[in-house]
C-alpha cells in the first residue's frame, strides 16, 4: 500500500513538472518571481546576511512526509510544488524534494542547502534560514547562497505513536524566497 502512495505522489509530481516543462516551452519563461531586492518580512534570526540580494520568492504546497522510527514520527522527505509568487494560475517553476533540494522544472537549475538557522511556529512546520551546500545549471537557481522558507502552514508530524514502518504525509505551504551574492 504504501508503494502504491508513494507511485501515485510521484508520478503526480511528474505530470506536474511535464505540464509545467511543455507550457513553459509554449508560452516562454516562467513569470518572474518578485522584483529583486523587495522586501521579504522574516524573524530576526532568519535574516540573511548583508551583501545577499532577493533573486526570487515562490509560493509552495505540497506535503511533509514522515516516517516511523522507534516508535516516533520523523521526516523523511518533503516533496512540494513552488509557482512565482504572484501567478494566480499557479504555473509550477520549480519543484522541493528530499535534500534538501529545488529543480527549477523550466531551466533544470537546481540548489542544495542545509539548515543554518530555525524559528518555530504555532501548528506549522518552523521558518527557516537555509544555506546553499551546492547549485547545478544557469538558470534561477545558479548561484544561489541563501534561502528562507517563511510563512509555513501545516506540515507538522503527529504527536501519536506509531508503528512498524508506516509513513504519513501532511500537507503544508510557505513561501520560499532565494538569494544570490549581491554584485
Amino acid at each position: 500500500m504504501k508503494l502504491a502512495k508513494r507511485l501515485v505522489l510521484t508520478t503526480t509530481a511528474l505530470a506536474a513538472v511535464t505540464a509545467g516543462t511543455l507550457l513553459s516551452a509554449t508560452v516562454g519563461q516562467a513569470a518572474p518571481a518578485q522584483s529583486a531586492g523587495a522586501a521579504v518580512d522574516a524573524p530576526a534570526a532568519l535574516k540573511v546576511p548583508d551583501g545577499n540580494r532577493l533573486t526570487g520568492l515562490f509560493s509552495a504546497a505540497g506535503v511533509q512526509t514522515y516516517t516511523c522510527t522507534d516508535g516516533a514520527w520523523k521526516l523523511l522527505e518533503p516533496a512540494a510544488t513552488l509557482w512565482a509568487k504572484n501567478d494566480r494560475s499557479r504555473r509550477a517553476v520549480a519543484l522541493h524534494s528530499r535534500g534538501p533540494v529545488w529543480v527549477s522544472t523550466v531551466d533544470g537549475s537546481a540548489v542544495n542547502a542545509a539548515a543554518i538557522a530555525t524559528s518555530p511556529k504555532t501548528d506549522a512546520v518552523p521558518e527557516l534560514l537555509l544555506q546553499s551546500t551546492a547549485t547545478r545549471g544557469s538558470g534561477v537557481f545558479a548561484g544561489v547562497s541563501y534561502i528562507q522558507r517563511l510563512n509555513t502552514h501545516g506540515g507538522v508530524a503527529p504527536t501519536t505513536a506509531c508503528t512498524g514502518t508506516d509513513q504519513l504525509s501532511v500537507q503544508y505551504s510557505a513561501t520560499y524566497a532565494f538569494y544570490k551574492p549581491a554584485k
